[in-house]
């Protein structure tokens, strides 16, 4: 790549995901703006499901802030030149990454089986309804950040991160990182306005 094409990127990529990541993280508002309007209407009439958030919920956001963690150990090896051992961390972020996605489905099945919370038919309810809608949402978006996750570490194996070229492996890592905390917020959403 000649260095006017690399500075070009350079300079449009990173605009380009915080655009991205603007967007995803005002469609989330507009989801828990409208969760909080339906409880608040639903409460009034005494027609409000309480659900308990499983356990596994809570285990998938341990899983997401390894994979972060790992990312960040793998951004400081690349930029030390420690390139195998970064491979190491991206694999391990990156299994971590499937480790929440997996979590996430045995918690909906959780739901279902356990305390009967569905997301559409005659036993759902508006608050399953939401429950289902923001988690399913953030579970798409987080597939599409695994995803991102192996590119970067079948690119990672291949030798394509080096000091000298670690805008893509900073990009998709703030990616990840943006997914778990938004994550997180949903957790604490989820939590506090049951």
């Amino acid at each position: 790549m000649n260095k006017n094409r690399k500075e070009i990127r350079e300079k449009t990529s990173k605009p380009l995901l915080w655009i991205g990541m603007a967007s995803i993280g005002m469609a989330f508002a507009g989801l828990t703006s409208g969760y909080v309007v339906s409880k608040s209407s639903l409460v009034s009439k005494g027609a409000w499901q309480t659900i308990a958030l499983p356990k596994e919920f809570l285990l998938s956001t341990i899983f997401i802030i390894l994979s972060s963690l790992f990312l960040i150990l793998a951004g400081r090896k690349i930029r030390n030149g420690y390139y195998k051992y970064s491979t190491s961390m991206i694999g391990l972020a990156f299994l971590f990454g499937v480790l929440f996605l997996l979590t996430q489905v045995l918690g909906w099945n959780n739901l279902i089986e356990n305390q009967g919370v569905f997301f559409t038919g005659k036993e759902s309810r508006p608050a399953g309804s939401w429950l289902y809608v923001i988690t399913w949402f953030h579970w798409m978006h987080a597939l599409a950040g695994v995803i991102v996750l192996l590119v970067a570490f079948i690119r990672s194996i291949r030798g394509h991160y080096t000091k000298e070229n670690i805008l893509p492996f900073s990009l998709s890592s703030q990616f990840w990182h943006f997914l778990g905390f938004l994550w997180v917020y949903l957790l604490l959403f989820l939590t506090f306005l049951r």
